[in-house]
């Protein structure tokens, strides 16, 4: 069904209901023209058509109340007839497109065409029999007739290599398609819905909801399908992914009560009416003309165009598009600035442009030196005139320098380069996902890797998110334990379980273990279900009370948000009076007390004196332990005349308060640790959490966050916003860089604050380096953070919907410890790739001299155009392959991050380079000028056209090889370690590589024969070609002797300056002024010519990943030209509000206005 065609699809539905209307009260075109209208319309309509919500449910024969019966036959029933809720994804490119595509490679073109004319004139035997002697040298020498009909070998092989290399490569691209798709249904199966079945409230694939369903929403959810809304709390929606209209949506069952899919619910809850999935809801209507649009537009233009958007769209269905489509339509109106491109894109286009330039150089001063000398010995030393018939001869000549010519290019082009990218990244992804990292964008796997800071949240990340109540304040004791229910005054005991019961979601509560002996269940809010605890710990049940006052007869609620940081609800008393429930963070709910009760439960007024003294007895002492601490409190309103409920100021004040409750949340046994690797590898943690400060600070020491004596700053949100403010009211850079390098920790933070942190560390241009930030979060105010940051984790488990769309990499068990293996494998990523270039920049030094000076000299390539592309095979996709798999180790943590500014090539690595091309240069020009006589063989040096392969050449070819490949062991070292050999066989695929290129080698050299231009060799000389090459082995730990600081000049290659940083595509180099010994090594270092063509259709996942969803709005050009204040140290910024903790620990009660804002106590 997958495969089927947007529009197929749709006209199918439009069949199937017809037949079925009669089964239900509707027909699907009645549900999705109610689904289009808004507002009052849409009440209006419901009522003429249905009489309300109740009778569109019992057109759809579903409850209410009790939802769907669940029976199979009815879901399929509802399937066939209303649809599934799935968006066919668009076709996958077939392996014939993808060959297709592989072909349209310039180099590979040109070598074909060279290929075919080589076949066409080897067929070609000029007229007469003198005709040969005629044409002189040019017809080669005296060939047999047999070598004269092999004339065709060479062109085709070259044209088999071809279709290897093309093979290979679609493949690659295949299986990168196939495991992209797995990833994207990964995230998709991950995506449930709560839903009301028999009663039974059950957690749902989105993709199982049928219409008629009853669907529970919530705040930070994302709505899987269309619906009507039954009964909603201060429901609140943002629309802006389908009206691009920023502001929030009231939405009420009397007033709106249209809800679509693909929107977040910002605020509230509430129960809907599922009335169109998939393809018929109001978001996949949008996805099948866009989908059909997409598919015109190829039709009218036959050239295949990267869909940018489109495809990332089509290939995530809407399940996981989730929030998507806003940047989609975004993106069809105005080409949004790109997410600057991840630190080794950058460095690889840059260096892929500087080789490119070298490689065609050395290619086209190869054939010009080749014809010019073929022409001069020919017509102007041997005088000979140009006869006609001798043409095709001269001509075969000619296609024979044009092949070596663009030998020396493919050699050159190192096009394994983007390949090694692929398969490194996504061998890293898949790796990830056993270490609990989904990533969700590619390039955010190796960004990590680079790392400079993390923005961590507390709950859940470095605490287990398993709250529980460890301390209580009511009737003016505080209970340092739970205590007995007895000794707690009656009246504050019933309002407090009754408050707790009623004020909390519905959807929380605490289910008996799955285990014997084990912890119980919690579902739904931790914080709610470590109140529900509490009331289980004073031996009474939260159930009774609920079913006694069910969700519908609530009142009023007001949610739970960030600006609240409460929730109430008011409920409606036997008498016709109301009560308000309330509950949240204790210094919020306390300031809008005027009310207490004392020792028998009676109220007694709350002064501001008492409360201060309430915060310095009770509150701090409990936030010192580490708890968050909760106060529960209470109203009652006459019914005559009843309270305006909308004005909220009024309402939520002048509360009771029942007790205060203390919450621990233990620290993550794993979490100090991972800590500390952090701090070992150069990456500053900071906390920034919306609990309070003392809270905060308790739970940072006790995560090695921070340490006492150190000098940092651990501030709230208010003083926070005071320090990096002007007087307007504005953010000031300069303001924010005098407080983020010392900030540990960032209390009492809002969303918006952790963004300006963020954006504050990214613009900053104080370090000589840009900072990487990474970013955690769970909340769905967590998204512009999220999106922000260079790499944003949202929790697998406790995160809501809009924060995973936001973020790069989901953390499947919200642990912190993971995002440590994300910076190690991160890590692993950039080595990988330059293992791999360090090993492929040899090869293509070698081959290249090899080539050009060869036949500058010998009129002929030492290593033949076959050989060459076997070579090429051997460096770029195996070893590829090879180096690319390496599993991470834990070194990798014990050095800084690598930075933006620092050249992809480090001076070791030029240093290999350069010394193992020396060494195997040495090798290769002695065995080709002086071979012959240390072997006693025939020369194979100025072999006329068609003559068979010599031993000499094969020497030459196998000794190539077996150097390469004990390189390949060099290369798996790049920080000039001595072991080569360490954790080799822990990589079994490294050994598997290398021992299959060696046996391949011995069939190519001891079969291959004409085709490969081989001759067999006996065993000695096997062992003198395998002797050479273990000299590679030897010559590396000389090399690993030579100092560093003797190679000044080696420094520069893949570099990324200031300049480049601007997300531009391409900087004009030949403004950069090189020096000549610097000029010398850049057409040296031939890499390849791809460029950013090539790139993009390797990396072609990581393209599509990034403009599937990571939308970046003006902001996305961070970088800052001004260098003014980079001379600011940072050292300058101590000012007198740095809360040292030393101080702190020592004064348990000196609160100065120095030290800390004034609600600051010290722990």
């Amino acid at each position: 069904m997958g495969d089927m065609s947007n529009s197929d699809f749709y006209a199918k539905n439009q069949r199937n209901e017809g037949n079925h209307a009669a089964a239900f009260g509707c027909s699907l075109m009645e549900l999705r023209s109610l689904m289009e209208l808004r507002g009052t319309e849409a009440v209006v309509k419901l009522q003429e058509d249905s009489g309300g919500v109740e009778g569109l449910c019992k057109r759809l024969k579903t409850s209410p109340t009790e939802g769907l019966a669940g029976a199979q036959t009815d879901l399929d029933k509802r399937k066939e007839i209303f649809g599934k809720n799935l968006i066919p994804p668009k076709k996958p490119k077939t392996f014939l497109q993808l060959v297709w595509e592989a072909l349209q490679d310039v180099t590979l073109i040109i070598l074909e065409i060279a290929a075919l004319i080589s076949l066409g004139l080897s067929f070609y035997h000029p007229p007469g029999e003198t005709g040969g002697e005629s044409c002189g040298a040019a017809a080669g020498g005296v060939e047999d007739e047999g070598e004269a009909d092999a004339g065709w070998i060479e062109g085709a092989a070259i044209l088999l290599s071809v279709v290897c290399v093309v093979l290979v490569t679609a493949f690659n691209d295949w299986s990168k398609e196939k495991q992209f798709r797995g990833l994207q249904s990964r995230i998709e199966q991950e995506q449930k819905f709560q839903v009301v079945r028999g009663s039974q409230v059950i957690q749902l694939p989105v993709a199982d909801i049928v219409v008629g369903d009853i669907a529970q929403i919530k705040y930070g959810d994302l709505l899987p399908a269309d619906g009507v809304l039954i009964q909603g709390n201060d429901l609140k929606i943002d629309e802006s992914s389908l009206t691009g209209e920023s502001d929030h949506v009231k939405k009420s069952a009397d007033k709106d009560p249209m809800l679509l899919s693909g929107t977040h619910v910002m605020e509230g809850s509430g129960r809907m009416v599922v009335t169109a999935v998939g393809v018929n809801s109001q978001t996949g209507i949008i996805f099948t003309l866009l989908g059909a649009g997409v598919e015109e537009e190829e039709k009218k233009e036959k050239k295949v165009k990267k869909q940018d958007g489109a495809a990332a769209m089509e290939m995530q269905p809407l399940k996981s598009a989730e929030g998507g489509e806003a940047d989609e339509k975004e993106r069809k109106k105005v080409s949004a600035p790109k997410k600057e491109k991840s630190v080794l894109q950058g460095k690889l286009t840059k260096l892929a442009v500087q080789i490119g330039k070298a490689g065609l150089l050395m290619s086209a001063i190869t054939v010009i030196i080749l014809v010019l000398y073929f022409a001069i010995d020919n017509f102007v030393m041997q005088k000979r005139p140009w006869m006609p018939e001798c043409t095709p001869i001269y001509i075969q000549y000619f296609v024979k320098f044009f092949i070596i010519g663009v030998t020396v290019l493919v050699v050159a082009v190192p096009e394994g380069l983007p390949l090694a990218v692929t398969i490194s990244l996504a061998y890293s992804v898949k790796k990830m996902m056993k270490d609990n990292n989904l990533v969700r964008h590619l390039d955010a796997c190796e960004t990590m890797g680079n790392a400079t800071a993390i923005c961590s949240d507390k709950t859940g990340t470095l605490t287990t998110n398993r709250m529980t109540a460890v301390q209580l304040y009511v009737g003016d004791v505080h209970y340092k334990e739970i205590p007995d229910p007895g000794v707690l005054p009656p009246k504050s005991l019933d309002l407090l379980v009754n408050s707790i019961s009623i004020n909390s979601a519905y959807t929380t509560k605490i289910l008996p273990p799955d285990k014997e002996g084990g912890l119980p269940k919690q579902v739904g809010n931790k914080t709610e279900c470590g109140l529900l605890g509490l009331v289980l710990d004073l031996k009474r049940d939260y159930q009774p009370i609920r079913n006694q006052i069910p969700e519908e007869k609530l009142y009023k609620v007001y949610t739970f948000n960030s600006v609240r940081k409460s929730m109430s609800t008011v409920i409606k008393l036997p008498d016709g009076s109301f009560r308000m429930y309330s509950k949240g963070a204790s210094e919020i709910v306390l300031k809008k007390c005027s009310h207490i009760q004392n020792e028998v439960g009676e109220p007694r007024v709350f002064r501001p004196r008492d409360k201060d003294e309430m915060v310095k007895k009770v509150i701090e002492p409990m936030a010192c332990d580490g708890l968050r601490t909760i106060c529960v409190a209470y109203r009652d309103f006459s019914s005559n005349p009843e309270p305006n409920w909308d004005d909220e100021n009024n309402i939520l004040n002048d509360l009771t308060a029942i007790c205060v409750v203390g919450i621990e949340d233990p620290v993550r046994p794993e979490v100090p640790d991972a800590i500390q690797k952090c701090q070992r590898a150069g990456i500053t943690v900071r906390m920034v959490t919306g609990d309070n400060i003392n809270t905060a600070r308790a739970i940072a020491i006790k995560c090695g966050i921070i340490h006492p004596g150190e000098d940092f700053l651990c501030i709230d949100g208010k003083e926070f916003n005071r320090r990096i403010r002007n007087e307007k009211g504005e953010v000031e850079q300069e303001r924010i860089d005098k407080v983020w390098p010392k900030l540990r920790v960032l209390a009492r933070s809002s969303p918006t604050d952790k963004h300006t942190l963020v954006k504050g560390i990214i613009d900053s241009t104080m370090a000589d380096q840009r900072q990487v930030v990474a970013v955690t979060g769970d909340g769905t105010n967590d998204g512009p953070a999220l999106k922000k940051a260079d790499v944003g984790f949202a929790m697998g488990i406790a995160g809501t919907d809009v924060a995973k769309e936001a973020s790069d990499i989901i953390l499947t068990d919200d642990n912190f410890s993971s995002i440590v293996k994300a910076v190690m494998w991160g890590r692993n990523v950039y080595d990988s790739i330059s293992k791999f270039l360090q090993f492929q920049l040899t090869v293509n030094v070698v081959a290249v001299i090899v080539a050009f000076t060869g036949a500058c000299i010998t009129q002929d390539s030492p290593l033949k155009a076959v050989q060459m592309l076997w070579v090429n095979l051997i460096m770029d996709t195996f070893a590829s392959l090879a180096l690319a798999t390496e599993p991470p180790t834990e070194s990798l943590l014990k050095r800084k991050p690598y930075g933006r500014n620092k050249p992809l090539i480090s001076s070791t690595m030029t240093k290999n380079i350069l010394g193992h091309g020396v060494y195997q240069l040495i090798i290769i020009f002695t065995l080709l000028f002086v071979g012959e006589q240390i072997f006693d063989i025939d020369s194979g040096r100025n072999a006329p056209l068609h003559s068979p392969p010599s031993e000499h050449y094969t020497i030459i070819f196998n000794t190539f090889v077996m150097m390469q490949l004990f390189n390949e062991i060099n290369a798996r070292k790049i920080h000039g370690e001595r072991n080569v050999f360490d954790g080799i066989f822990r990589n079994p695929i490294f050994c598997s590589i290398v021992f299959g290129t060696f046996a391949v080698q011995i069939v190519i050299v001891q079969f291959g024969g004409k085709p490969f231009s081989c001759q067999p060799l006996d065993l000695e000389k096997w062992m003198w070609c395998v002797f050479l090459g273990l000299g590679e082995l030897v010559w590396g730990q000389v090399i690993a002797t030579v100092p560093n600081s003797r190679l000044r000049f080696l420094r520069r290659a893949g570099q990324l300056t200031q300049k480049d940083e601007l997300p531009e595509e391409d900087v004009n180099e030949e403004n950069e002024e090189i020096d000549h010994a610097e000029r010398e090594l850049r057409r040296g270092q031939i890499l390849w010519f791809r460029g950013l063509n090539r790139i993009q259709t390797q990396i072609e996942v990581v393209n599509t990943f990034k403009s599937g969803t990571s939308f970046q709005g003006a902001g996305a050009l961070r970088r800052q030209s001004s260098t003014t204040s980079q001379t600011q140290d940072v050292t300058n910024v101590s000012s007198p509000s740095h809360v040292s903790l030393s101080n702190a620990l020592s004064s348990p009660t000196s609160t100065t206005a120095a030290t800390a804002p004034p609600t600051t106590g010290q722990c």
